[in-house]
């Protein structure tokens, strides 16, 4: 699977490009519950006053504020607190402060500098809830002030006197004393409760100098929601970008993963498509590269993604609430769980699917080739129930892992929406005690949502990884397979006033793991201006000989010349090029009669085009189509007959001007007439060139100045037709067979 890798070496820029969106993606999704938490505990239940100090206090209050702590601490309130006057604002800004702080106009109002927040929330907090309470009659204001009347002396505190008038009037013994009291009482109550009540002594003083509180909290919570929706935008924005860019380099790796696959094939002599069935090789190169697609569009976006989301989020959950992180393990364990057992019961189904893709494409590619045969017996029946099996193989494997994997997504809600319970019981008594505010709750339930998807999007691509495997294994088989046949590291040239002079010197050949030779010590010459024809009993080897010329599979032993140099010391496409090969079967491509006779020459002109059909005989029926020339092949050439199949091959190959012609037993299909035509037009048209012919019938081959009798991959007999009547025996019964005693004496 790694190896596949190297093919996203050009697309690194843009991973690198997508890994940057990818955290800012993930920076805004974090970012996002933590505006949702500010909302709700800020907006909503502070009135959007966001800091413990006030910006602006009365001079009232700051008084009252400072009876409850000692001199350092009031020394240090009272140099951060200015007195606002007119006279350090220009008259522009002193209207915007009074159309602010109303009171500014008629009482003396403070500002703090802020600065030293926490200092001042420190010594402040337990401050401000008593002065709230006491401003509030509270039942501890009411209780603190009856226990004051109580201790001090005869007619010190008259009835109805102000609590801080009475503080005032203390001692500053008496008042630290019973300050260190209340402070002590007050040390044990939760932060949350102080930080709360801090927020509503500074929203009561906001209201008394007739701040509009009320547009504050509108506008902070307007303010911290335009924020989201600019970072919803952000987030939508990159995921579109990630998603088109992680696309691009999926395609990219598919694109050149075919080219590799298609040109390793095309590379492949006959003894590596053997071992790789062509219903296998289709699958490779589509359906398996397919899945490697998928993967890396799934690995992109989910394995990078994930652990950056999962880690920011457990960060997050540290810095917002540690009492509830046990909640986050006991959910991404019952994920984790969930997603073993399913895949544990659909890995093998998952590793079968590519084996049964396999059978169903070789099955059908088998009885599409094979119809007319198919009908012509009968067993049509037979290969529907054929194919049914491997087309029925197939869908119950696909809905085995379909059922299996359908369980996921409810249990996954399940378990989400018990996650969200357990977080909402648990925090509620937080809530309750005061240790935690509903925003927290809030943010927390968000985050621990984000972990568990993260970790079950990393599930899932575990899931879609080994299948994937699979599929990068089958198609680096292919990639891996080196051909037997290979061009030399330095070639050997023809010579200059090459003819296409070709030798057989004591060639031996034997298939890949055959226990026997094919061929066994065939030694000939094929000369120039001569036809050199060979001929025998089915599986005698004259199709393997023929293969051994253009090197579809190298000799054992011995060695083929092509004027004097091993073919094997010559590249394969300088070889080919001086061979022009009519296969035993004809094959078509899909376009034009033009194109499929110029494939082998495309720089050819329509009079050479045209003269390689008269010569092999097709420019009759050619001719008598509407377009001539521009007439359509279908694919395969279902659309000619066999016979007009294989004039086509013959004047692909007769277009391409080479020095040497093999027709592969490619008269098979001709009548009589067009045989003896086309002969003699070959003997006249291309003379000068070496032609070797593979025939069945003697009528095609008696002409030859050259024939080679192969029985048992063995030369039996070589010579002329007159020569072979007389002195071979193999040649005297294929004859027999063929033509009556009045042919044989004739000829």
């Amino acid at each position: 699977m790694l190896k596949l890798f190297k093919y996203l070496k050009k697309s690194v820029p843009i991973l690198i490009c997508v890994t940057l969106l990818m955290l800012l993606q993930a920076y805004c999704d974090l970012t996002l519950p933590s505006y949702t938490s500010d909302i709700v505990n800020t907006g909503i239940l502070k009135s959007g006053i966001d800091n413990t100090i006030p910006d602006v206090i009365r001079k009232s209050s700051l008084d009252k504020l400072t009876l409850f702590v000692n001199e350092a601490d009031a020394a240090t309130v009272y140099s951060h607190f200015s007195a606002m006057s007119k006279s350090d604002y220009s008259d522009k800004e002193w209207s915007a402060l009074l159309e602010k702080y109303p009171l500014l106009a008629s009482e003396q109002l403070y500002r703090w500098d802020a600065k030293n927040e926490e200092e001042l929330t420190a010594i402040l907090s337990e401050p401000m809830m008593l002065v709230l309470g006491f401003d509030n009659n509270s039942e501890e204001a009411q209780m603190i002030k009856q226990q004051l009347m109580a201790n001090a002396p005869n007619a010190q505190f008259e009835d109805g006197q102000d609590i801080f008038e009475m503080f005032a009037s203390l001692p500053a013994e008496a008042r630290a004393a019973i300050t260190a009291g209340i402070s002590k009482y007050m040390s044990a109550m939760p932060e949350q409760i102080k930080t709360q009540s801090a927020s509503a002594f500074v929203k009561a003083e906001y209201t008394a100098m007739g701040v509009n509180v009320n547009k504050m909290q509108i506008n902070y919570t307007l303010f911290a929601g335009a924020k989201m929706l600019g970072l919803a935008f952000v987030v939508m924005a990159a995921a579109i970008l990630i998603t088109l860019l992680s696309s691009t380099v999926s395609a990219r790796l598919g694109r050149d993963l075919r080219s590799s696959v298609y040109e390793k094939v095309l590379s492949f002599s006959h003894k590596e498509m053997d071992k790789f069935s062509t219903a296998s090789l289709i699958t490779r190169s589509t359906n398996d590269i397919q899945q490697v697609q998928m993967l890396v569009v799934t690995f992109v976006r989910v394995a990078i993604y994930s652990p950056i989301l999962a880690i920011g989020g457990i960060t997050k959950v540290l810095n917002t609430n540690t009492s509830m992180s046990w909640i986050l393990v006991v959910g991404v364990g019952s994920v984790m769980a969930l997603v073993s057992c399913l895949f544990a019961l659909a890995m093998p189904r998952f590793k079968l699917m590519p084996r049964l893709i396999d059978r169903l494409n070789l099955v059908t590619r088998e009885i599409l080739t094979g119809l007319p045969v198919i009908r012509a017996f009968s067993t049509v029946e037979h290969e529907e129930k054929r194919f049914d099996k491997a087309n029925v193989d197939l869908t119950k494997n696909a809905l085995f892992v379909s059922r299996v994997m359908t369980f996921m997504s409810p249990a996954l809600m399940l378990i989400m929406n018990l996650i969200s319970v357990l977080i909402i019981w648990v925090a509620a008594k937080g809530i309750d005690m005061g240790t935690m505010q509903v925003g927290d709750m809030i943010a927390f339930t968000q985050y621990a949502m984000q972990i568990i998807m993260s970790f079950l999007m990393l599930t899932m691509l575990s899931i879609m990884l080994p299948r994937a495997i699979v599929a990068a294994k089958r198609i680096s088989e292919v990639l891996n397979t080196d051909s037997s046949i290979k061009d030399p590291d330095s070639e050997e040239p023809l010579p200059a006033d090459a003819k296409g002079l070709l030798e057989f010197r004591n060639v031996t050949f034997r298939y890949p793991n055959a226990d026997a030779d094919v061929l066994s010590d065939i030694s000939f010459v094929a000369r120039p201006g001569e036809t050199t024809a060979i001929i025998g009993s089915t599986g005698s080897g004259k199709s393997t000989l023929i293969n051994l010329i253009p090197r579809f599979y190298d000799v054992t032993d011995g060695n083929i010349l092509l004027d004097g140099v091993d073919i094997r010391r010559m590249k394969q496409n300088t070889l080919r090029d001086k061979i022009g090969l009519v296969p035993q079967k004809g094959v078509l491509f899909t376009g034009t009669i033009e194109s499929n006779i110029k494939f082998g020459n495309m720089s050819i002109d329509d009079e050479q085009m045209k003269k390689a059909a008269r010569i092999a005989q097709a420019e009759e029926f050619i001719n008598a189509k509407t377009d001539g020339y521009n007439s359509e092949i279908s694919e395969g050439g279902t659309n000619v007959s066999g016979g007009q199949k294989q004039r086509l091959s013959i004047a692909r190959a007769i277009a391409k001007d080479p020095l040497i012609y093999i027709f592969d037993d490619s008269f098979s299909a001709l009548d009589y007439r067009t045989d003896a035509a086309l002969r003699k037009a070959i003997a006249s048209e291309l003379a000068g060139r070496t032609v070797i012919i593979v025939a069945q019938r003697i009528s095609t081959i008696m002409n030859a100045e050259q024939i080679l009798v192969l029985d048992e991959g063995r030369i039996v007999g070589k010579g002329t037709h007159a020569e072979l009547l007389k002195n071979c025996e193999v040649y005297q019964q294929i004859a027999s067979s063929q033509l009556s005693k009045e042919e044989l004496y004739n000829e």
